[in-house]
């Protein structure tokens, strides 16, 4: 596995310009540090004081203004806001490049995330759930940004001002620059000692938050069942238990990443502490004026100022590359279902289909859900898939679309393994209409053009009449632009179902799986359904699974399952007399 350096490198190279002119102007903030003493200096060495001017103050300066106490002094005041207007012109020109630079780089990576998870199996899905990939998503993605453009720019940047600042200081005084760079050592000691405790905990905390995350996630998409069952206070007691943990993990990582930075501000404070003592010592003996030591006590705490800036930022960033982590373990996870480099292009196939000796497991372990199914399927035939709940029918119907392969045998379309054809040529042969049927939170129209993206709007109408649904969709008070609400709870059962069947409609693809697509509605609805599957089936292969008879009666084969075996294979009509 790559390291998760050479990673982030990876992720942020596209970022380096943005990143260079981050880096520049945080050099720029260097001289202004140096400088920002210096009207000090004068003011109390040269205006005060009978001091001379500093060499490289002396060769600027007309002779008006060095010959005048007063003339020093307004100089001096106006050196001040000077200072000031450009460092706050500085940092203004950093705050908004960081934050354009930063957006950009979390937009990129959460991205890549979302189009990754896109990828990857239903499996995962259904083994990890879905609450912890929007954590990753919406929150551990943007570590990326915080290591860089909130974390080692501006670390880089503290230490070339360290750098300079020990240079200037040791110019002026050489035991102050060394005590000054003393207690640099103890404070990598500290570092490395807190570094690891930090990152552990960081772990915990994200693991906890995305378990709190994950109760909300299944309270609000099952907020129906919480509410008929009366059971509010125990969800309630559920989260606050996960709240509860997060909250003590989150006080705990804030207690270690306080002894550290207490522990850096002591070792700095006692270096500032012992050059306040000596300085003090060298002016009484006549070796240092008081406007150096002035000098070297603000270049020490703006020395010191970037190692705690540093040390904070080394406890923040452990957390950050905790999540960096977590965030490239979902890039790594791979998709169960691969296409293959030279996989075929197919536009619309016949629909020929045959099972050869297919079984199935899930994590190809445990007990299988299919064992050694076989058989075939003409172009244009409809079969009814029945059996008891659990045989491993919709199973079945998921493998047509590979959205599991088989573990054994294989699945041929047209007289090919579905494993040489591309994915999405692949499930674009094929109309889906669900049990339970699956609508965004978007207008009508964009729900049944779902199927195909572009269609014009008299192809989404043709496609709601032959679904039998035009007419309630008119009589609603925004028609076609009604909003259906979230999963389309704002209609009804039946209405869904025919929406759902109006989106199958203008796929008008060659093969249809139908998975109880009448078990929720009612009879008369499912009377008016069954007239309009009537009309949609024709000419095309389909597998209908479904528990009732009146769903078979245009079934040219009805495939029995029982326990995941083929137990039967017959004639439609045969079922209608039993």
């Amino acid at each position: 596995m790559k390291s998760l350096t050479w990673r982030l490198y990876q992720e942020v190279r596209p970022y380096s310009w943005h990143l260079a002119a981050l880096f520049s102007l945080g050099l720029l903030g260097t001289p202004l540090a140096l400088l920002t003493p210096m009207p000090l200096k004068i003011a109390v060495d040269s205006v005060i004081g009978s001091h001379r001017l500093p060499r490289y103050v002396d060769v600027v300066l007309p002779a008006a203004i060095k010959d005048s106490q007063s003339g020093l002094l307004a100089m001096a005041a106006v050196f001040v806001i000077l200072l000031a207007f450009l460092n706050q012109l500085r940092e203004f020109g950093t705050s908004v490049l960081t934050a354009y630079a930063g957006e950009q780089m979390l937009r990129g990576f959460r991205t890549k995330l979302f189009r990754h998870v896109q990828r990857l199996s239903l499996s995962y899905h259904d083994s990890r759930g879905t609450a912890d990939s929007i954590y990753r998503i919406q929150y551990d993605a943007g570590a990326l940004q915080n290591i860089f453009i909130t974390g080692i720019v501006p670390s880089v940047s503290s230490v070339v001002t360290v750098a300079s600042m020990v240079y200037v200081t040791a110019r002026i005084n050489w035991k102050f620059a060394l005590v000054g760079l003393s207690v640099a050592p103890f404070i990598l000691i500290v570092s490395r000692h807190y570094r690891r405790e930090l990152r552990s905990q960081s772990r915990k905390v994200r693991h906890i938050e995305s378990s709190a995350l994950s109760v909300v996630q299944e309270v609000l998409v099952s907020v129906r069942v919480v509410k008929a069952f009366g059971q509010e206070g125990r969800e309630e007691g559920r989260f606050m238990q996960k709240s509860n943990e997060g909250m003590q993990a989150r006080i705990q990582q804030t207690l270690i990443e306080g002894g550290y930075g207490m522990a850096v501000t002591l070792l700095t404070a006692l270096g500032m502490a012992i050059v306040l003592y000596l300085g003090v010592v060298d002016i009484k003996s006549g070796r240092l004026t008081l406007g150096n030591l002035l000098l070297v006590m603000g270049y020490l705490g703006q020395l010191y100022s970037p190692l705690r800036t540093v040390g904070k930022k080394m406890a923040t960033m452990q957390s950050h590359f905790v999540s960096a982590e977590r965030a490239f373990a979902l890039l790594d996870a791979a998709p169960e279902v691969v296409e293959r480099e030279n996989a075929r292009s197919l536009a619309r196939a016949r629909g020929g289909m045959a099972f050869r000796q297919v079984s199935f497991s899930y994590e190809n372990k445990g007990q299988p859900v299919l064992q050694e199914i076989s058989f075939e399927v003409r172009p244009g035939q409809c079969v009814g898939i029945v059996g008891a709940t659990g045989a491993g029918k919709t199973t079945l119907v998921n493998l047509l679309t590979r959205f599991y392969d088989p573990t054994e045998g294989d699945i041929l379309l047209d007289g090919l393994d579905l494993r040489e054809y591309k994915v999405a040529d692949l499930r674009n042969q094929f109309g889906i209409v669900l049990q339970e049927p699956i609508l965004f939170s978007t207008s009508i129209a964009e729900n049944i053009a779902y199927a195909r993206p572009g269609a014009a709007q008299s192809e989404i109408v043709d496609a709601a009449r032959s679904a039998n649904a035009h007419d309630f969709i008119v009589s609603l008070p925004d028609g076609y632009d009604t909003l259906v609400g979230e999963r389309g709870m704002r209609l009804s059962g039946g209405e869904r179902q025919r929406l759902s069947v109006a989106r199958a409609f203008l796929k008008d693809a060659p093969i249809l799986i139908l998975d109880e697509p009448t078990s929720s509605i009612d009879a008369k609805t499912e009377a008016a359904l069954l007239e309009t599957m009537e009309r949609l089936v024709r000419g095309r292969t389909t597998f209908i699974i479904t528990h009732r008879l009146s769903a078979l009666k245009h079934c040219d084969m009805i495939v029995t399952i029982e326990k995941g075996r083929l137990v039967a294979v017959e004639p439609g009509t045969k079922v209608l007399q039993l």
